[in-house]
């Protein structure tokens, strides 16, 4: 369900449920003041269609799945639409007014209450389809502080792992040096080592020359 949807669609209902508000006190108005209430219904029709071809364009514009079901609501308010339309016209026009009012006093039944049956009911529909788009706009609410609520905690793990892979990146650069330096270390212990060999095999080495020297010499006297 699209959001911007939901926004034009609670704003449509709202609009409608006045619009059949208007229509119903309009009956049982005359002179300057039921040509002002004619004149508020015009505008609010100019408003409520022009809600209705935003709510058409934002429908066309999603998934096939979700046009179908947004399209088909639409057409609801489109003939919700038309049946204020009428409504209207039958009060712009003087003829279909005087006949009205005519019937309604014969009749006995000036009372609005009475007159307008018809519009109360589409009062009522309408007043319920606005309590649901309320409450989807309420749950799409919801639900989108619940989305912002998961990316906060997914943000604070990255944060926590990030912290976590640059302790452990320390201490890997920590036993690098470490281990260098034992190489270092042993590299210089090995150097020692040979050359020590070097000086022990040297100092062998002239002794048996020396002992070879002296038995030589005395053998020889």
């Amino acid at each position: 369900m699209s959001e911007v949807f939901e926004v034009y669609e609670h704003h449509y209902c709202e609009l409608s449920a006045n619009l059949s508000s208007y229509c119903t006190a309009a009956t049982v108005l005359d002179g300057e003041q039921k040509k002002q209430k004619i004149s508020e219904i015009k505008t609010g029709l100019d408003d409520a269609h022009g809600l209705l071809q935003k709510m058409d364009l934002e429908a066309r514009s999603l998934s096939p799945s979700a046009k179908a079901t947004l399209l088909a609501k639409l057409r609801e308010y489109k003939t919700d639409f038309n049946s204020l339309k009428n409504e209207s016209k039958r009060l712009t026009s003087a003829n279909t007014n005087l006949a009205a009012r005519d019937q309604l006093l014969e009749s006995g039944m000036a009372d609005p209450l009475l007159v307008s049956n018809d519009q109360r009911g589409r009062l009522l529909m309408t007043t319920e389809r606005l309590n649901q788009s309320t409450d989807r706009i309420k749950e799409s609410r919801r639900t989108m502080l619940e989305t912002e609520e998961l990316g906060v905690s997914i943000l604070q793990n990255l944060h926590q792992q990030r912290q976590s892979l640059l302790h452990a990146n320390n201490t890997i650069h920590d036993v690098d040096d470490n281990v260098s330096r034992s190489k270092k270390i042993l590299t210089s212990m090995s150097r020692r080592m040979s050359r020590n060999k070097c000086i022990i095999g040297s100092i062998v080495a002239i002794l048996v020359l020396a002992i070879i020297f002296i038995l030589y010499f005395k053998l020889t006297h």
